[in-house]
């Protein structure tokens, strides 16, 4: 809890309610659209640095999901097969979500006081670092662990594809 907490007025349940429109604007409005972005941005990195890149890929979706385009030409005139673009396009949503899981650490962080800063604060709470923790392993470990790309589609990620979601 903040270091004042105690010493604030309690709110009143008549007029203070626990949700509000500013509560659901921020939640919604700033955070969920912060969260969205850094996942599509971590997927159009990918694409991009497997050779699509975003001004090319309007209108490709129909070429995109044909079986028999076997020779799908990205940015650069490089040929994909069906399954490598799948391939591709699976490392994008594996990497969206561990995207998203990076930046509800920040989330996380900023959310913990409304007054005092991170460093007033601290992070004493242990269970609230294993959460962050176990997060962090659990989509490492559907990421990484041999047969996930068969069972969920989830492919390995490049180091550097983590970092692309750091606030």
């Amino acid at each position: 809890a903040e270091n004042d907490i105690m010493k604030r007025q309690p709110r009143n349940p008549k007029t203070d309610k626990l949700v509000n429109e500013r509560l659901i604007s921020i939640a919604y409005g700033q955070i969920g659209m912060m969260q969205a972005t850094a996942g599509f941005f971590t997927y159009f990195v990918i694409l991009a640095e497997n050779g699509f890149l975003p001004m090319d890929l309007l209108g490709i979706r129909v070429h995109w999901d044909d079986k028999m385009v076997n020779d799908l030409e990205d940015s650069y005139g490089q040929q994909w097969t069906y399954e490598r673009r799948k391939i591709v396009e699976f490392t994008c949503h594996t990497a969206f979500f561990a995207s998203i899981v990076v930046v509800q650490w920040a989330d996380l962080i900023i959310c913990k006081t409304r007054r005092n800063s991170i460093i007033q604060q601290g992070m004493k709470n242990r269970i609230l670092i294993f959460g962050l923790f176990e997060e962090t392993a659990l989509a490492a470990f559907l990421s990484y662990c041999p047969g996930m790309d068969v069972a969920l589609r989830m492919y390995p990620l490049k180091p550097c594809w983590w970092v692309c979601a750091f606030p």
